[in-house]
């Protein structure tokens, strides 16, 4: 039986050296993401928003807050970000503070499959990447979305485990060690998006980005075995590795695809 792995405990260490030079090696260009992210295709997607200066962006699932302050950093928009996780909203807010952008971005713990802790048209776009397939209510959520997104916003977000081939149950386990998972069947997200009264604009596959990024970062992490072993312990590392490895595979063999998704109130 495959065991659990805690994929996002890193986020208490996030700024370990070992983790600065995992990131680099596996993005290139490392601006505190802890996805299947990279830099081109962060731009392309504040492209899509349209995102300008006087905007304020909701990021759902902002991990450590790489992503939310470069978007603040390009755009000079006001973000702010969301997650469950307390140590990452830690180090968002302690990340912000050293970019000095705590005056246009904020971070705070919240639930993001409850209602949001906002009025109604708050926000101008929002940003939701490869966080999707944790979160297992998905209508209510798009529901929630759209009370939080002025008329004519826009919102991006990716899902990374779209089934698209034959995948064995052992191989969903591995896939889905990190956490909740929720696996969509193709066309499952376009219905979901309707019912909830929102339109969607555009749809892209971009499984290749999750090989490359899934390759790299297991490379990545092999290279620096000894001190990531030091931090994690054998086990833990063991079954990241199975995880990146799985990743690589299904995505690769095009069995699991990342779909991504502009969609508009």
């Amino acid at each position: 039986m495959t065991k659990p792995v805690d994929f996002y405990s890193n986020y208490s260490n996030f700024t370990e050296h070992v983790l600065d030079a995992v990131r680099k090696e596996t993005y290139g260009v490392d601006i505190g993401q802890n996805s299947w992210l990279t830099v081109d295709e962060c731009d392309r997607f504040i492209q899509w928003l349209g995102v300008r200066s006087d905007h304020h962006v909701l990021e759902v699932a902002s991990g450590s807050g790489g992503p939310a302050l470069y978007l603040a950093q390009q755009t000079c928009c006001r973000v702010t970000g969301i997650d469950a996780n307390t140590n990452g909203v830690a180090t968002a807010s302690a990340l912000a503070e050293r970019a000095g952008l705590t005056h246009n971005v904020q971070f705070q713990v919240a639930d993001a499959t409850a209602r949001l802790p906002f009025e109604e048209n708050t926000f101008d776009a929002l940003l939701c990447i490869d966080a999707m397939n944790h979160l297992p209510n998905r209508l209510e959520i798009l529901g929630e979305w759209r009370r939080v997104l002025r008329a004519g916003g826009r919102a991006v977000f990716t899902d990374p485990v779209v089934i698209s081939g034959l995948v064995t149950n052992e191989e969903l386990a591995i896939r889905s060690s990190i956490g909740v998972f929720v696996f969509a069947p193709p066309s499952f997200n376009e219905k979901l998006i309707d019912q909830a009264g929102l339109r969607l604009v555009r749809q892209e596959d971009v499984t290749e980005n999750a090989a490359y990024v899934a390759g790299r970062w297991h490379n990545a992490r092999q290279n620096h075995k000894g001190e990531l072993i030091q931090i994690e312990g054998d086990e833990h590392f063991e079954g990241l590795q199975r995880f990146f490895e799985a990743v690589l595979r299904l995505t690769s063999e095009r069995r699991l695809s990342r779909i991504v998704y502009l969609i508009e109130k």
